[in-house]
């Protein structure tokens, strides 16, 4: 996230600066969205202390949501199957960043509560009761519903035991030869202290005993990372049929040979998830890259904030992990069956159609032509705006398709770019490296902070360096989180700047799984604020307003609550408002209780949001006025749009309304303004808020309820918007 917060990236439309004087002598620029400003509100009741709902139990609720996707027999089973992947794989990261960061407070003795007026320690006592809860239902929905169901379809996962001996005697063999070679068996005795286990890893906890009267020792196996957690069980792998054996087991089954001369006495599977924040410290630090470097190689040992292990395992054995690991009884958590079911995502590579969702085939939006016949994205946004949504739209064939004709075409003469995270092959970057070789100037702005992506941005930050790309890596302080790319462009004695504005990431692969909008035009006026905008990411200008944008973190907050405060002025004098809102999460207080005070005057607010949500909606006489609601389906909805009645505006970004988004990260938030697209915005949000749109809609109390109720009319939003798209399958 960037670094000198208030004073660099302001994002409130107001006086031009300098640089837009400049521009408009010798360019017209359109006039610039309604005036994100409004009368000083009057003096009103105060507003209730207990207004707000725990973010980490609201976390927790989501995720429960995603559980209930996996629980719901209408969907394809081998999704059901993945939903639960996806469950355990946001449960480790919940635990290595915000149980962590509890942690930490609690264990500095800092005073500090949360909104709801919960101390750390009680938030923790709170989420792990949550937890247990929902890991035992999680646990469930596999072992009495999904694992049965599999095995109906012939896809099963087994036990040693379950195997007969002739495929006990193959994976045997596989064992010696493959597995074996691999392992380390790593002794506790007073020559061998206990060993590291790193996070997220697999383990058996051994204990042996020498036959001829020794006394028992712990041992410690890891299962290797490296190789598939479910062992095929089949020769013939094009077979329908397909067996899996859990890699724990087969080693398990193979403890005599790791101990050879030893009596093995008891081993179980256990599980150690670590605090994976990274703190560098940019003000001592000169150089980013090697600070960060440092710190991610010191992840690994970062504290225990979780213990996972089988439900039968010992209490002796259990002690032992509690006193060598230094871990907190409390953050001990029993999996009565399979431990950490993210292996299930491995299921997802089997051919098994008619278990899965339907292919779909994103298409090319018509202003960039067919696929077989492309048209030039610069000829498309010379003859008007474009707004693509992903997965429905083509990735490929707009976005990827603009930064690949910038690289290859001889009249661009700069390409700049924001790069949060890219995939592993990414042709974004790659572009971006022919264009820099073909000797145009080229900035990418790397955020190499970016959690769990940081080893790989470091590694596409120092191949775009080798190929002479101008490589930034932010403001300190602050991540870069804003998704803004800008062409330069020759156009006879004319410079032309073309722009996407986007709410994602810049990733070809997510791009068909995330649901997210993109703004691409050569509107001139776009074109003067990222230019602005990459001089304060790349520089030391000190921007403090722009004409169709807004930026965190000094412009966002405080234009939402304008727009807002725009709304409640338009209801004060009987003219028509509203707010419709769709985001990640919506966490912000200010911005809560501007929509809190929107509600009383009699504004109607509805919001969808996919995660965190700490407004109670519905409340007598505080928010009466407003709904919310939460969509999740194949796509993860990641879009953010907000639309204002009474302003007449509709904003798109990358922006949620959270403290990290609006006071941590350069944020962008920009005006579509074009009717034809803002009418794409409206029928996104009014297909989301249809009454007939299956959803969980949040009440005053803070359950999730399913809706429409049973036997009503339902409609899938997403699956409407693929037909709508002509990208169903």
């Amino acid at each position: 996230m960037p670094a000198d917060p208030t004073s660099q990236a302001q994002g409130t439309p107001g006086t031009p600066s300098a640089a837009t004087r400049q521009t408009q002598q010798f360019r017209a620029v359109p006039s610039a969205p309604p005036a994100v400003t409004a009368p000083v509100i009057s003096a009103e009741e105060a507003l209730p202390d207990d207004r707000y709902f725990n973010r980490e139990l609201s976390w927790q609720d989501f995720n429960a949501r995603v559980l209930a996707l996996a629980e719901d027999a209408s969907q394809p089973l081998l999704e059901r199957a993945k939903f639960l992947a996806i469950f355990a794989s946001n449960l480790d990261e919940f635990y290595m960043v915000r149980v962590a960061g509890l942690k930490r407070r609690d264990e500095t003795g800092l005073p500090v509560r949360s909104a709801d007026g919960l101390t750390p320690r009680e938030q923790l006592a709170y989420v792990a009761k949550r937890n247990q809860d929902l890991v035992e239902r999680h646990t469930l929905a596999f072992e009495e519903h999904i694992r049965p169901a599999l095995a109906e379809h012939d896809i099963r996962i087994v036990g040693w035991s379950d195997l007969d001996v002739p495929d006990q005697l193959r994976l045997s063999h596989y064992f010696s030869e493959q597995i074996f070679p691999v392992l380390t068996p790593l002794a506790v005795d007073p020559a061998h202290p206990f060993p590291y286990i790193s996070g997220l890893s697999l383990n058996l906890a051994v204990t042996v005993r020498d036959p001829e009267g020794g006394t028992e020792r712990f041992a410690r196996v890891k299962v290797p990372n490296n190789v598939h957690r479910l062992v095929r069980v089949e020769q013939q792998r094009e077979s329908r049929t397909a067996t899996f054996l859990p890699m724990e087991e087969l080693i398990a089954a193979h403890l005599g040979e790791l101990f050879s001369g030893m009596e093995v006495t008891e081993h179980h599977v256990f599980r150690v998830t670590r605090n994976a924040e990274v703190d560098v410290e940019e003000d001592r630090d000169e150089d980013l890259l090697q600070a960060m470097e440092r710190e991610l190689a010191q992840r690994r040992f970062g504290p225990p904030v979780r213990l996972e292990v089988a439900q039968e395992m010992s209490e002796h054995m259990l002690d032992l992990l509690l006193r060598e690991l230094e871990v907190d009884p409390r953050d001990v958590v029993r999996i009565p069956g399979l431990l950490d079911l993210t292996c299930l995502f491995q299921l997802s590579s089997l051919d098994r159609k008619e278990l899965k969702d339907r292919p779909f085939v994103p298409a090319t939006h018509p202003a960039f032509g067919e696929r077989e016949t492309p048209k030039s994205v610069f000829a498309a946004l010379r003859e008007g705006d474009v707004l693509v949504h992903h997965p429905y739209d083509s990735f490929s064939t707009s976005v990827q398709r603009f930064i690949e004709q910038a690289a290859h075409d001889d009249k661009v003469l700069a390409i700049k770019q924001t790069l949060y995270r890219t995939s592993g092959d990414s042709p974004i970057v790659n572009a971006l490296i022919d264009a820099a070789e073909a000797g145009k100037q080229v900035v990418a702005l790397v955020e190499i902070k970016a959690r769990f992506d940081e080893e790989a941005n470091i590694t596409w930050a120092r191949a775009l360096e080798r190929a002479g790309v101008h490589v930034v890596y932010g403001l300190v302080g602050l991540k870069t989180h804003c998704k803004v790319a800008m062409v330069v462009r020759q156009e006879g004695s004319t410079i032309r700047r073309y722009c996407h504005l986007g709410t994602g990431n810049y990733n070809p692969k997510t791009a068909r799984l995330y649901e997210d909008l993109g703004l691409l035009t050569a509107d001139p006026a776009i074109g003067a604020d990222l230019t602005d905008l990459f001089n304060v990411l790349t520089g030391y200008s000190r921007q403090e307003s722009y004409r169709n944008i807004l930026t965190s973190p000094n412009g966002i907050r405080r234009g939402i609550i304008r727009l807002i405060a725009e709304e409640i002025e338009h209801r004060r004098a009987g003219k028509p408002a509203g707010i419709r809102i769709k985001c990640n999460s919506l966490v912000d207080e200010q911005v809560i209780d501007a929509l809190y005070r929107a509600s009383r005057q009699g504004v109607p607010v509805e919001v969808v949001v996919r995660g965190i949500c700490a407004l109670k909606p519905g409340v007598p006489g505080l928010s009466d006025n407003i709904t919310v609601r939460s969509i999740l389906g194949r796509f993860l909805e990641h879009s953010r749009i907000f639309h204002f009645r009474a302003g007449g505006t509709h904003w798109i970004g990358s922006a949620d309304m959270m403290h990290r988004n609006l006071d941590r990260r350069i944020e962008a938030l920009v005006c579509v303004q074009d009717p034809k697209l803002t009418a794409q915005l409206d029928h996104i949000l009014d297909s989301a808020l249809d009454p007939a749109t299956r959803c969980w809609v949040l009440t005053a109390t803070g359950e999730w309820s399913p809706s429409p109720a049973d036997g009503s009319e339902v409609r899938d939003h997403q699956v409407e918007l693929l037909i709508r798209h002509g990208a169903a399958g």
